[in-house]
Formats: C-alpha cells, sequence, structure tokens
C-alpha cells in the first residue's frame, strides 16, 4: 500500500461550464488527460490519494458530480478536503454516502493503513500580506475544525497521524501559526497542501520539516500532474517513506 497526494486538479467537465485551464500557462493544457495517464500509471486499487481542495469549479453539487463521478473512477480510495474555490462543498454525511470509495474530511478523521489522516480547509495565516480582520475570523474557524480533527484521531487512539490543508500552514515569511503548532502538538508526521500556483508562488509556501513534521507542497502545477508518494509500506529502511 502506498500514499499519494495531489492539490488543486480544478475540474470542470459539465458540459455547461466552460473554466479552461490552458490559459495559466502549458502545464495546464489537456491537464485532466495529463493527470489520468499518471494517476493509473502510479495509483494501485489497493493504495490511497489524499487531494487537497480545489477539485471542481462547479457553483452546486450536481455541477460538481461531473468531476466527482472522474475522479470515482480513478484506482484507489480518496480523501478529499475543501479548497477555497469548491463552493458545491455541502454536507459531508450526504457526500460521504454518494460515494463508497471517496471520503470528505471536514472536522472529522479517516484512516490509511496505519495513519490517521486530519486536517481543514486551513486559511491565510496571521502575518501574510494584506492579512485583514475578516482573514482573522475565518483563520480561527479554522483552526477550531482542524483542532477537532486531530482529537477524533487522538480519541481513537491513533498514534500515526498525516495531516491535510488547502492552505499553506504558514504566512509567505514562513512564522509559525496555530497550524503549525497544532501538528507539532499532536505528533503529526507529515503535511500536505495545495493552493499555491505558477513559479512565483511555489516559493511562498513552506516545504521541508519544521518541528519535526515534514510539509509538502501537492499543487498539480507544482508535482507536472503526478500525484506525490508521501508513504510505502514497501520499506527499504525503518522511515516507510517512499523510494
Amino acid at each position: 500500500m502506498k500514499i499519494f497526494a495531489i492539490s488543486d486538479l480544478h475540474l470542470s467537465f459539465a458540459p455547461y461550464i466552460e473554466k479552461p485551464m490552458g490559459i495559466f500557462g502549458s502545464k495546464w493544457d489537456n491537464h485532466e488527460e495529463k493527470l489520468k495517464e499518471n494517476w493509473i500509471s502510479m495509483v494501485k486499487p489497493e493504495d490511497t490519494v489524499l487531494v487537497g481542495g480545489d477539485i471542481s469549479w462547479g457553483l452546486k453539487l450536481e455541477d460538481a458530480f461531473y468531476d466527482l463521478n472522474w475522479i470515482d473512477t480513478l484506482p484507489g480510495r480518496k480523501i478529499l478536503i475543501k479548497g477555497n474555490h469548491d463552493l458545491w462543498w455541502g454536507s459531508v454525511k450526504k457526500l460521504s454516502s454518494i460515494y463508497s470509495n471517496m471520503d470528505f474530511l471536514h472536522a472529522n478523521f479517516f484512516t490509511a493503513g496505519e495513519f490517521a489522516v486530519c486536517g481543514s480547509r486551513g486559511w491565510v495565516c496571521p502575518g501574510a500580506t494584506e492579512f485583514t480582520a475578516h482573514d482573522e475570523k475565518i483563520y480561527k474557524r479554522e483552526v477550531v475544525r482542524l483542532r477537532l480533527s486531530l482529537e477524533a484521531a487522538k480519541a481513537a487512539k491513533m498514534e500515526r497521524i498525516i495531516g491535510m490543508l488547502h492552505y499553506p500552514p504558514t504566512n509567505d515569511h514562513f512564522h509559525k501559526s496555530e497550524f503549525t503548532e497544532l501538528f507539532t502538538d499532536f505528533g503529526v508526521e507529515q503535511v500536505i497542501y495545495g493552493h499555491l500556483h505558477g513559479k512565483d508562488n511555489f516559493s511562498k509556501g513552506f516545504k521541508g520539516e519544521m518541528n519535526g513534521v515534514r510539509y509538502s507542497l501537492t499543487s498539480y502545477d507544482y508535482l507536472n500532474a503526478k500525484p506525490l508518494c508521501i508513504w510505502s509500506d514497501e520499506r527499504k529502511d525503518d522511515s516507510n517513506e517512499c523510494e
């Protein structure tokens, strides 16, 4: 079993929604086909893929069904979180009842092998350029949701945790945040996030280790349409990391 991650699929298969991603650069040309080809070649049915938000351009659930159904046909189990563009996202209970092999993370957790997968959408962190009082309210709310997710995993006696956010875990100066503090306090091993697009923005996301937690940017264009393997039980050593 392996655990993969990729964020910001930005799908728009609904026939009445026109959101061609190619306008954002050549990496986005035919991006659905590139992703499908790579996903099928890399992911096996027993694997899990973490999808870190900005999944569908649909405004309503009936719009997003075109995109969710497409994801559902791809190999592996999927765990999804909400991104800032996922306006279709509604009742997690309803969403989870529709798909047998896709789980929707929202102030809860799911297991992937020996791991608990916890997370929230996240938000812009204090200290970022143009951080506002409105941002502060949303940021605090997302911190609460992340804490609830982590507490649920700990209450279930889960010892190993992977974290998911849509937004980066820090501001663009890489200052610690309440998100990073929670990940450290709960002993999270690694965290994936997305949201950042384009060469000029990739450097604004912290990548690497902070206080014992490894952080990885998994935006579609940063990964060149290839899901990132973040854990494998085909171990070469005690780390369990992918080859």
